[in-house]
């Protein structure tokens, strides 16, 4: 009896795992190109000339290594978990500022009955509903596809911190969720809050989606949210078609789009509305931006894709030297699969820029993901590889 206790004793905790259905899963992507960038500013002087370059964070994905994974609670109910880093393949540094799990890092609570509660670093319902009907997250558009400065977020380039996020199951194609995330500052509730609500619908050839975001503080919240971000450095402050309003007290996005199959082809749309109000360094004015994109994907062959996109942002005067700024941008892009986790792929970006910007001067163009022009006009072309794991 006694060897019995404790053979038992010794093999409980194997019982216990053996009981617990859970998995976990490692995956990943890396993605790297060759670029060529048009009238790149000189370092240390007013020349500026053509800039070429690897860069592994603007192709088709970012490159990232993630864990993500699940256990079976019984009852219809699951407990959840997803941790991503995202990376500079070319130096191995961190990418998000530093942040070790910079692009996504949360836990949560799924039930197949009503959807998923979760916790941590998140994307918005911006991210979620909208911005996979951009042209820059298809497989042919790049991060430089992205609307100028990803002012919309629709191509993900911040992430929410200290997030409360729900998503709903799946009804027939419908699914809606939200997002809070609590500015965490002491005597002062709406004080860097963010919150956001979303809807879409997929269901046969039909994508449709739409989203409100509303952000207090943005400078300090979502634009700040990595770790090297600081008052005068962070994503409101890199580039000058939104810098001159990095002192708003509020940032609102409202997003729509919706894409449809015919055949080989894919024809997508989207629109968003900017606002950025009580900006203190402009006597608590409001500036607008309204951005229309308009794109067609091309299934030449099982293996070749092509794609084009256009879109152009009307930024309002906010005085009569600031704002009222216009960018026309075009692309372009192909990619060829090589099997189901590795392509190759070629992408152009053009884009022009006219009126003023955000910080009173001549609009100059400025693709997302590379410094601005010295002038009105800027294109950057990439050869890439991307490879999942």
């Amino acid at each position: 009896m006694k060897k019995k206790f404790l053979a038992l004793t010794l093999l409980s905790p194997l019982i216990g795992v053996a009981h617990a259905q859970g998995t976990v899963t490692l995956y990943g992507l890396i993605d790297e190109g060759f670029e060529a960038i048009s009238n790149a500013p000189a370092q240390g002087s007013n020349a500026s000339g053509s800039q070429y370059r690897l860069d592994a964070t603007n192709g088709l994905n970012s490159s990232r290594w993630g864990l993500k994974g699940s256990e079976d609670l019984g009852g219809g109910l699951k407990a959840v978990f997803q941790l991503e880093n995202g990376f500079e393949l070319n130096n191995g540094k961190l990418g998000q500022g530093g942040a070790e799990f910079g692009r996504q890092a949360f836990v949560g609570l799924s039930s197949n009955r009503f959807g998923t509660v979760t916790l941590g670093r998140q994307y918005d319902s911006v991210v979620d509903f909208v911005g996979g009907l951009e042209f820059g997250d298809s497989n042919v558009g790049t991060a430089h596809s992205a609307h100028p400065a990803d002012l919309d977020n629709f191509n993900n380039s911040r992430r929410t911190n200290n997030a409360v996020k729900f998503r709903s199951i799946d009804y027939g194609g419908l699914s809606f969720g939200g997002l809070y995330s609590f500015g965490g500052v002491a005597g002062s509730v709406s004080r860097n809050q963010v919150y956001s609500l979303g809807v879409g619908y997929k269901n046969g050839a039909v994508a449709l989606g739409a989203a409100y975001l509303n952000v207090r503080n943005p400078a300090a919240s979502l634009f700040g949210s990595n770790p090297s971000d600081t008052a005068t450095s962070n994503g409101l402050t890199g580039s000058p078609v939104l810098s001159g309003y990095a002192s708003a007290n509020s940032y609102e996005v409202l997003g729509v789009g919706g894409s449809y199959a015919i055949g080989p082809a894919v024809f997508g749309a989207t629109w968003s509305n900017v606002r950025f109000t009580n900006i203190a360094a402009i006597n608590n004015a409001a500036a607008t931006f309204n951005d229309a994109e308009v794109s067609l994907q091309y299934h030449v062959s099982p293996r070749l894709l092509a794609g084009v996109a256009y879109n152009y942002l009307h930024g309002s005067a906010v005085t009569d030297r600031i704002g009222g700024s216009n960018y026309n941008q075009f692309a372009a892009g192909v990619n060829y699969s090589l099997s189901a986790r590795t392509d190759l792929y070629a992408a152009v970006d053009y884009q022009t820029a006219n009126g003023h910007d955000s910080t009173g001067r001549g609009a100059v163009a400025n693709l997302s993901g590379v410094s601005p022009s010295s002038n009105r006009y800027q294109t950057v072309g990439r050869l890439g590889m991307r490879h999942r794991f």
